[in-house]
């Protein structure tokens, strides 16, 4: 089990649940960061006395600094203060929660520093993952997924990484399931974020109705699990019972289950390579009504598509193809684009922005930046 922890996206949904899994296994709490949410930030670090905390906002910092004027805690702020928090000494592991591609330079910065990997941001391996990857091999640092589908899989292939046949992802098809395309174009954002089985934040939800949530996370697989895209297949589960499957070289299909609760992979990535009691509910087999497993309705869930393509395609294509979509997420819940246009802005930036083989760190962020640009000055 680790021994300290530092927490990146603290006041966001597996930020909090990190927090009471590190209150509940007694692993101290060294930083915590957030992007303006100081009033949650605060009684946070209240609470758990870390040595630093950050915001990402400067004005919400310095804010956050005169509230913790009282206290010992320092406060950092912007992309240095991240750093900061990801590299802290006090800390041997650290939870990469927050959202977007904001998380990839701190997470770099945490692998040059040694520390144990807590991923629960996608967005770093979707944009960089050979380059994250590569960096976590060379300085012996462990990635252990956080969110439930990676870590179901990571748990499933066990020692069991050289049998692979394939990949079984599974998602629940979100609140829109078995709706056509046409039948969307007028969903508000208040029913985008309300999934079905999980309570996320806004930005993964509206992700999970596009599907575009299991594009990234398809993409995310392949560097995780060093597998092909034709080594993945997704499976819609409306139950999500079956966090992710893995089929081995002979037929037998493993499968990882129990109820949609983010605390156990969470307490997992932290106490690995053990097991500890949690309080989570347990699974009840004889309380299943059954469990459905489909193929996705691929003609209607073209976000979807388009980020399998992207997995084909490789180079800087996914980093355009996630910065994009957060763009074009951000106008929808701003009530400023429709829910089709989500992916009417991911197609037409990936049409426009030169894509790069085999891309250096400076290429991967001008993608990233290129693709915000775009999406901000033709659908604004």
């Amino acid at each position: 089990m680790v021994k300290s922890v530092s927490i990146l996206g603290a006041t966001g949904s597996i930020g909090r649940q990190t927090a009471a899994v590190c209150a509940g296994l007694g692993i101290p709490v060294a930083a915590m960061t957030t992007n303006k949410n100081i009033d949650l930030l605060e009684a946070q670090a209240r609470r758990l006395r870390p040595q630093y905390v950050a915001a990402y906002d400067p004005q919400a910092a310095g804010v956050l600094g005169e509230r913790l004027s009282d206290t010992s805690i320092r406060v950092g702020y912007g992309l240095p203060g991240l750093i900061e928090a990801a590299t802290i000494a006090e800390a041997d592991c650290v939870v990469t929660a927050v959202s977007g591609s904001v998380g990839l330079m701190p997470t770099l910065a945490a692998i040059a520093a040694k520390k144990r990997i807590a991923l629960a941001n996608k967005e770093t391996l979707v944009c960089a993952g050979e380059l994250v990857m590569t960096s976590a091999r060379e300085n012996g640092v462990d990635i252990i997924p956080v969110d439930s589908e990676h870590s179901a899989i990571f748990q499933c292939l066990s020692g069991r990484a050289a049998e692979l046949k394939q990949i079984l992802l599974t998602g629940s098809g979100g609140p829109f399931r078995g709706m056509a395309r046409k039948e969307t174009e007028n969903v508000r954002p208040e029913q985008a974020v309300r999934h079905p089985n999980w309570h996320m934040g806004a930005k993964i939800s509206v992700d999970s109705a596009t599907m575009m949530n299991k594009g990234l996370e398809f993409i995310e697989a392949m560097h995780l699990f060093a597998c092909r895209p034709e080594e993945i297949r997704i499976v819609i589960h409306p139950e999500s019972v079956v966090h992710s499957m893995v089929e081995l070289t002979d037929g037998t299909i493993i499968a990882q289950m129990g109820v949609p609760d983010m605390g156990l992979p969470i307490q997992y990535a932290l106490t690995w390579p053990e097991r500890r009691p949690s309080p989570s509910e347990r699974l009840d087999l004889t309380k299943l009504s059954g469990l459905s497993f489909f193929e996705p309705d691929y003609p209607n869930l073209p976000c979807l598509t388009l980020a399998m393509a992207c997995a084909e395609r490789g180079g800087t294509a996914p980093a355009v193809l996630s910065a994009a979509n957060e763009s074009a997420v951000a106008l929808f819940l701003g009530g400023r684009i429709g829910y089709n246009q989500i992916y009417d802005c991911v197609a037409a930036a990936l049409e426009r922005i030169e894509i790069i083989d085999a891309p250096e760190l400076e290429e991967v962020l001008e993608a990233d930046s290129a693709a915000r640009t775009f999406v901000e000055e033709h659908y604004s």
